[in-house]
């Protein structure tokens, strides 16, 4: 899919969109869940994983509403193009690194993941130094979808096993949430391929950015 680079808004544009608006306070303070979501696997106590789960979630949440409310609200700006994929990439990669500690995701499947990340953000910003913004596409919205779907499938196993949690409900959820069920590993493979191939799509569209430095 190409068309992904975009011309940078217009001066006028941005004096009726200010930088500082609600759906970009949302993306920044997914930014500051990241760092409660790492000090949390940090905590060695029963409540840790849940901690963990919980700010991730919100987290993911948040991915969700600020780009709607950005479009619902007619508050799309330069800066909420960049920081909204920036939060996720920082909130994703932290996770990945976290699962694959606790043996849940392999680790070169993180260093791929987090691999494309890193380019797509170098491109992102080679198209900012050239007036344009590459925006995220369908298949890169997708692949973010995937991506936390599997991690929070493993997060929910973490909490759970971690705890003393009886009854239906909790059995139900470690049925869910159980590494050789039947949503982690589709998850993450499917995560895997739309990350390559998002990645892909974002290299062809800065082709002929490339091709100018």
């Amino acid at each position: 899919m190409g068309g992904l680079a975009t011309p940078c808004c217009k001066q006028d544009e941005i004096a009726h969109n200010p930088a500082v608006n609600l759906p970009n306070a949302i993306s920044l303070s997914r930014l500051v869940l990241t760092a409660v979501f790492i000090g949390a696997t940090l905590v060695d106590a029963t409540f840790g994983p849940w901690l963990a789960l919980a700010a991730f979630v919100v987290a993911a949440i948040s991915d969700f509403v600020d780009g709607w409310l950005a479009r619902k609200l007619g508050m799309v700006t330069a800066m909420g193009k960049l920081l909204d994929p920036l939060a996720d990439k920082v909130l994703v990669c932290a996770a990945f690194v976290y699962l694959s500690e606790q043996g849940l995701c392999p680790v070169w499947v993180t260093v791929l993941i987090i691999a494309r990340e890193f380019l797509v953000t170098g491109l992102r910003q080679i198209a900012v130094e050239a007036g344009q913004v590459i925006a995220a596409d369908g298949w890169g919205k997708w692949k973010t979808a995937m991506q936390l779907t599997f991690c929070i499938t493993c997060l929910v196993w973490l909490a759970l096993s971690r705890s003393e949690s009886q009854g239906a409900v909790a059995d139900f959820f470690r049925m869910l949430s159980h590494p050789y069920g039947w949503i982690r590993e589709p998850s993450m493979w499917l995560a895997l391929g739309l990350t390559l191939l998002s990645g892909w799509n974002y290299l062809r569209a800065s082709a002929s950015l490339l091709r100018s430095k």
